[in-house]
């Protein structure tokens, strides 16, 4: 017998190897014409090639070891820590018994598992080489604040861990009360711990609040750690709606390969048969898929549509080499009733395409794509819905040339087919040139220059969404040119402490040929137009090509702003523009310059501290200063983790929107957080026809473990076929998730 302290032991061991590879504790065995390695000692020099982890030798410290060659015993005490590779043991004592093959940890036992997953216990005993033992007091600290405690326990294969009397929790203690029942907790009268296979399952099981048994299922199964994907049951959801009656969702998940999934989410309903749900995504070396879809019935009740009724909603995304893609995206359902109804998503219309597109750097784009649309009420005439084909558009930017100035270039082609309704071919080219320039004064002058050409065929142009009353079948051409001189004269001011101030005067002259009402060339892509201070200074004020802003204006505006140290500024901007023709060009009234003096637009952003800020946009009638268009948005955020917002959005009736009104509403919310609690409430409501929009509320608690929310949305949009509001307009939704265990949810209304 002898003793040591403080020892370095290595110890050669045949039997690890086959053990290593299983999690389990490495066999100690005694150390044969090996010399201990004292402290201060140099170590034994290495072999020539480092053995694999499971040929390395057993490592350990302890303060005192204790080896009986006659009783072949070996005993380390005294803060006790052995590895092999990445696999560590921790104990107080520590004994082998090389004739019956059976080691004892005791005393504050920790077994560290090479995840970083750590099992603690009172004491273990080991047998037949380490791939079976009993532990006694178990407790476990996994992955994700996972905890486990059990009475004893028995592992076998060096992974799998038999539990009894076990309870699971992912809560922190209570720091007043260590001892008091945590939040929650599954407390099981067995349970199998696989750290292979990162899962746990417990049988006759029941989950606990604050020590109160709530549910009770006689198998429960839920990830320990990274667990790989497997398949299984996900966690249901549970409600009761109008339409559906009572309902709940099973959703079954398959893990077909690493590379695919599916997931499917039969629904069974009192008042509908039963629904199908699917989703499914992959994953190529060279993009990816993912498709959604269901599969139900409709029995006709409350005025919805009867029959068989589904969706799909999927997109594509694939990388043809380090330039081109190509991509799609197909959506199409029976109708928006029968979106609402099962909770898929209010959509009012549905759009799908095709696309190749590439990428030269930041200054060459391409892209060529066909494009398909659905209306899904019934009051839309499918007839008047497009089909696009082929959309090609390019665009590319020269270098900066001698002079500091930049040339552009794109082209923009489609082809629009209707099945009643305007056809219309375009092929569009704009070609642009930019020069900043700065004076000696200080003044900042650009010269700006726009060219357009594009050509047209066309059928039925006195059709929707054109209503020509000039031309119907025909081919046109026509060129437009634009250039401007534009003029700022930023002047500073220091405010000292305060920051600084900026005034800027904003002046520019655009010029070009004289453009007309333009009725007789088809309109696809400038039918909305909005004139706002975004657009004040832009040479053609139309969003598109199809319709082009024709004669010379003057465009002014002045500039103020007020920069703070803290990063917070007060800003705005009022500005018109003159037009020195009485030619109102395709503008149509009450657009804001359709008359030789434009209406006058404004901007404000106030945001002096960071907790509050403030943004609004105008636009006011030349003649009185009346308001036609506002829209205000306002952020305000308080020390006490209060946030205030509120907002006003007003617009005027346009031509191009049916029905034919007003727009005039408000809105505010407010979310307020104390703790781990979280409270939000939303509404808008529209003034012009006085009744409400939306409504929206909301509560939530999350802390490490658990999450409780509730969610509440109203929706008061009517349908314009029967003026009712649409079915499913009302969401009531409670959810309640134990985190690393799953959610449960329920749906109301």
């Amino acid at each position: 017998m002898f003793r040591r302290g403080a020892l370095v032991i290595l110890l050669a061991t045949a039997a690890a190897p086959a053990l290593a590879q299983q999690g389990a504790l490495p066999p100690i065995v005694a150390p044969q014409n090996v010399a201990p390695v004292l402290p201060g000692q140099p170590a034994p020099a290495p072999a020539a090639a480092a053995p694999p982890a499971q040929d390395q030798p057993v490592t350990f410290t302890a303060e005192e070891v204790e080896y009986d060659q006659n009783r072949a015993l070996v005993i380390a005490r005294g803060r006790v820590e052995a590895w092999q590779g990445n696999r560590v043991v921790r104990a107080d004592e520590f004994t082998y018994d090389r004739n019956t093959g059976i080691a004892t940890a005791r005393g504050n036992v920790q077994l560290i598992e090479a995840d970083g997953q750590v099992i603690f216990a009172d004491s273990v005993v080991l047998e037949n080489q380490f791939r079976d033992g009993v532990i006694e007091g178990l407790r476990g600290l996994l992955a994700q604040n996972g905890r486990v405690a059990a009475n004893s326990a028995r592992r076998t294969g060096g992974s799998i861990f038999d539990l009894s009397r076990v309870v699971y929790s992912s809560c922190d203690p209570c720091q007043e009360d260590p001892l008091a029942p945590p939040l929650w907790q599954v407390r099981a009268r067995t349970a199998t711990l696989d750290q292979a296979g990162r899962q746990a399952r417990y049988r006759d099981a029941v989950v606990e609040f604050a020590g109160i048994p709530t549910f009770w299922t006689p198998y429960l199964q839920h990830p320990a750690g990274d667990a790989p994907r497997q398949s299984g049951f996900l966690s249901p959801t549970f409600g009761i709606t109008n339409f559906l009656g009572g309902f709940v969702e099973t959703p079954y998940y398959w893990a077909i390969d690493p590379t695919q999934e599916l997931v499917l989410r039969p629904q069974f309903a009192t008042r509908q048969v039963p629904n199908l749900g699917l989703e499914y995504r992959r994953r190529f070396n060279f993009g990816e898929i993912e498709a959604e879809g269901s599969l139900g019935y409709l029995n006709g009740d409350d005025d919805t549509p009867e029959g068989f009724a589904g969706h799909i909603f999927s997109r594509g995304r694939f990388a043809l080499d380090e330039t081109w893609r190509a991509g799609f995206d197909f959506n199409r359902a029976s109708s928006e009733d029968y979106l609402r109804i099962y909770r898929y998503g209010a959509r009012r219309r549905l759009d799908s395409s095709v696309f190749t597109e590439g990428f030269w750097g930041s200054d060459a784009y391409a892209r060529v794509d066909a494009r398909i649309f659905q209306g899904l009420r019934p009051s839309d005439d499918t007839s008047l819905i497009p089909t696009v084909g082929p959309n090609i558009y390019l665009d590319w930017r020269a270098p900066v040339d001698a002079l500091g100035g930049t040339l552009t270039f794109d082209t923009w082609n489609f082809a629009v087919f209707r099945s009643q309704g305007t056809n219309t071919q375009r092929g569009a080219f704009r070609l642009g040139y930019e020069l900043p320039m700065n004076d000696r004064l200080g003044g900042i002058w650009t010269v700006r220059a726009q060219s357009d050409i594009a050509s047209y065929a066309f059928t039925d142009l006195a059709l929707a969404p054109n209503n020509s009353t000039t031309a119907n079948d025909g081919t046109a051409a026509r060129a437009n040119i634009r250039a401007a001189l534009a003029w700022r004269m930023p002047f500073i001011r220091p405010a000292g402490a305060y920051g600084h101030q900026v005034i800027e005067p904003m002046l520019q002259v655009v010029g070009g040929p004289l453009t007309g009402n333009q009725s007789s060339v088809p309109n696809e892509d400038s039918i909305d137009f909005e004139f706002t201070d975004a657009n004040l200074f832009s040479l053609n004020r139309f969003y598109g090509r199809d319709r082009q802003e024709g004669g010379t204006r003057i465009d002014y505006a002045l500039r103020g702003a007020w920069y703070f140290p803290n990063g917070g500024m007060i800003e705005g901007l009022a500005g018109a523009s003159y037009r020195t023709q009485r030619d109102g060009g395709p503008f149509y009234a009450g657009s804001g310059v359709e008359n030789r003096a434009s209406d006058y637009v404004a901007r404000a952003r106030v945001m002096p501290t960071p907790w509050l800020e403030f943004l609004g946009r105008g636009r006011f009638a030349n003649e009185n200063g009346d308001l036609r268009f506002m829209d205000l948005a306002t952020n305000v955020s308080f020390e006490t983790r209060t946030t205030l917002t509120a907002g006003y959005l007003y617009t005027p009736a346009v031509p191009y929107l049916t029905p034919v009104q007003d727009r005039n509403e408000v809105a505010f919310g407010i979310q307020q957080q104390w703790g781990n609690w979280r409270i939000g409430a939303f509404g808008r409501y529209d003034i012009e026809i006085n009744r409400p929009v939306v409504a929206t509320a909301s509560i939530a608690y999350e802390d490490e473990c658990f999450l409780f929310e509730a969610r509440f949305l109203k929706r008061f949009a009517e349908d314009p076929a029967t003026n009712n509001l649409y079915p499913a307009n009302t969401v009531l939704l409670f959810r309640i998730g134990l985190k690393t265990i799953g959610d449960v949810g329920f749906r109301a209304i």
